[in-house]
């Protein structure tokens, strides 16, 4: 796949998750509110809230990719910090989004490895746009 086709990649599947971010936003907003206790909506709010901060970041990410001058290193260093984001989106996310629901303690282990990957997809991009 050519530079341009994974940014383009990039770009749209973050265009994507930011209107399932709206979709879920929503649907907590509206749908859930009266079947989910306080606690349950916190992390269902807090799992659409930093969805919402990292398809911005993944968007970003999908845009410096199609700069055409960026550099080979670069590239490649922004592309890794795309899917670990996405990864970071499934699992930090996902797991908030199925722990309100369920109320299955047992999901919050996988929490802080989805925010792990949250920082490294960060320090990633830093990195990256330092090598230009």
């Amino acid at each position: 796949m050519t530079a341009e086709r994974k940014g383009r990649f990039v770009l749209s599947l973050a265009a994507l998750l930011g209107a399932l971010t709206v979709l879920l936003g929503a649907f907590g907003a509206h749908g859930l509110k009266s079947v989910l206790n306080a606690a349950q909506m916190a992390l269902y709010q807090t799992a659409v809230q930093y969805q919402f901060v990292h398809v911005l970041a993944l968007l970003a990410t999908g845009v410096l990719l199609r700069l055409s001058t960026l550099s080979e290193p670069a590239r490649r260093l922004m592309l890794r910090a795309a899917w670990i984001f996405l990864f970071g989106l499934l699992l930090f996310c996902g797991s908030l989004y199925a722990l309100s629901l369920t109320g299955l303690k047992g999901l919050g282990m996988v929490t802080p490895i989805g925010g792990v990957l949250f920082v490294v997809g960060w320090l990633l991009l830093a990195y990256g746009a330092s090598q230009g």
